[in-house]
C-alpha cells in the first residue's frame, strides 16, 4: 500500500484555492470582454435571392408581396441595378393618398408569403440588401429629425419590427425597438447618394439570452463587408404579442412624417439583391 507524506491542511487548502481563484478570474475576464458575434465561422447557404433580373415587380418569384400603395409610380423596376440590369424602386410623397398604405405613408415589398422568406424561433440566418438613396435631400439644421425606414425584419400580425435600417438626419442607423437599442452604421451617407450601399444582418432568433444581431456594411470603394456592431447574448425574438413567424420588408416607410412637420415631400429609394442565407 502506497504511503503518502503528511502535509499541513493549510498548504493543501492553499494549493486547491489558487487554481479556483485563477479559474474565477479567467471567467470574469471573459464575461467582461467585448463581444463580437459568433465564436466560430458559419457556413452560409442561400435560400432566397430577390434580384429583379426578371424585370418584374415580383422578381419572377410567385408570392412575393409588392406595394399596396395605389400610385402608379409607388413601385417600379428600374435600370440599372446593383451590378446588374434591374433594381426595385419605391417612392413616397407625403400627404398624397396614392402613397398611403397599411395605415401610413409607405411603399414596400415583403417576403411574408414565401416559405423560404420567413424566420422562426431557433433560426440562424443572414439577410443582405443593397440600397441606393436616389437624389436624396440631405438633412440641414432646422429640418425635421424623423427617420425613413428602408429595410425591416418584421413579425407577423402587423407588429413593430424586430429590427430595421433607417436614414436619420444624414446617417443610417440600425435599431431594434424591443431591445431599445440603436446604433449608427453609416455615419454620413451624403458621399454615397445615388450609389449602392450594401448591408448585412446576421441574426439568431431566440427568446432567451442566447441570440444575437450582427450588422456589417460595405460602402462604395470598400472591398468586402466591415462589421460595425454586434449585440450578443440577447433575446432577439420579442414580439409585442404572439407571432407565428417573421419576414423581411424593404422599400420606404415614413412613419410620423408630414408636410406640416417640415419633412421632405418626396423620397425615392432603390433596392436590389435581397438575399436570405441559412447559417450553420
Amino acid at each position: 500500500m502506497l504511503k503518502l507524506r503528511k502535509v499541513s491542511m493549510s498548504v493543501c487548502a492553499a494549493a486547491l484555492l489558487v487554481p479556483a481563484l485563477a479559474s474565477q478570474a479567467q471567467a470574469t475576464a471573459a464575461a467582461n470582454r467585448p463581444q463580437s458575434g459568433p465564436a466560430r465561422p458559419l457556413t452560409a447557404t442561400e435560400i432566397l435571392n430577390v434580384d429583379y433580373e426578371s424585370g418584374t415587380l415580383d422578381s419572377g418569384i410567385p408570392g412575393l408581396t409588392t406595394t399596396h400603395a395605389t400610385a402608379p409610380d409607388a413601385e417600379a423596376v428600374v435600370q440599372p441595378g446593383h451590378q446588374s440590369s434591374y433594381a426595385d424602386q419605391h417612392k413616397v410623397t407625403l400627404d398624397d393618398p396614392g402613397y398611403f398604405s397599411d395605415g401610413a405613408p409607405r411603399s414596400e415589398s415583403a417576403t411574408d408569403q414565401l416559405s423560404n422568406g420567413v424566420f422562426h424561433i431557433g433560426d440562424t440566418q443572414r439577410y443582405e440588401v443593397s440600397v441606393l438613396l436616389q437624389d436624396w435631400q440631405p438633412y440641414q439644421s432646422g429640418d425635421s429629425t424623423s427617420g425613413d425606414i428602408v429595410f425591416q425584419g418584421k413579425y407577423s400580425g402587423g407588429q413593430p419590427p424586430a429590427f430595421y435600417l433607417m436614414t436619420k438626419r444624414n446617417a443610417v442607423a440600425f435599431r431594434s425597438p424591443q431591445m431599445n437599442q440603436q446604433t449608427t452604421v453609416v455615419a454620413d451617407f451624403r458621399p454615397y447618394i445615388n450609389q449602392w450601399m450594401n448591408f448585412r444582418v446576421d441574426a439568431r432568433w431566440t427568446t432567451d439570452q442566447t441570440g444575437y444581431f450582427t450588422v456589417s456594411v460595405e460602402l462604395p470603394g470598400q472591398a468586402g463587408y466591415q462589421q460595425v456592431v454586434s449585440y450578443t447574448n440577447v433575446a432577439t425574438w420579442q414580439p409585442s404579442s404572439p407571432a407565428n413567424f417573421g419576414y423581411l420588408k424593404w422599400g420606404l416607410y415614413r412613419p410620423s412624417e408630414s408636410l406640416a412637420n417640415g419633412d421632405v415631400a418626396t423620397r425615392i429609394v432603390q433596392h436590389d439583391d435581397i438575399r436570405i442565407f441559412r447559417l450553420s
